[in-house]
């Protein structure tokens, strides 16, 4: 986590396996990123998505994703993805991530989580998610209002 108790931090490196011929970061992998930061955000929360699937046949899938991008991440760039938790639905997250190279903003994503069942339809968030991704997106919202 970051100083702000409401953002996770996910540091990484970018490999030659992430790049283009000229060495900058092939903008699909942004996704992969965004992603990887996500799962590890919400399994310092407690939520496994194995377990999800396992015990409540959940899981949860993109239903939205906005991306704009800034700079490009290059060979051996040392990133980092921030993500907060924006909002909390019946059935679904929102969440705000950027990818930084140090203090410097590369890529700004806006993705929903919709929680969906085995059949592919959507499926109410269990109270016992619902309480631990409140809990996060409250940490950001009272270190953004000093509360």
């Amino acid at each position: 986590m970051s100083d702000d108790p409401g953002v996770h931090v996910f540091p990484m490196r970018i490999y030659f396996e992430d790049t283009d011929a000229g060495g900058i970061v092939y903008y699909a992998n942004y996704l992969r990123f965004a992603e990887r930061a996500r799962t590890e955000m919400l399994r310092l929360a407690g939520i496994e998505s194995s377990d999800l699937m396992a015990t409540s046949g959940i899981a949860f899938a993109v239903k939205e994703c906005h991306m704009e991008f800034l700079k490009p991440a290059r060979l051996d760039d040392a990133i980092q993805v921030e993500t907060r938790i924006t909002s909390v639905g019946g059935a679904s997250l929102r969440l705000d991530q950027k990818v930084l190279r140090q203090d410097e903003r590369l890529v700004d994503i806006d993705v929903r989580l919709a929680c969906m069942g085995g059949d592919g339809r959507p499926k109410r968030l269990p109270a016992d998610v619902v309480g631990a991704v409140r809990d996060l997106a409250a940490c950001h919202e009272n270190a953004t209002t000093g509360a």
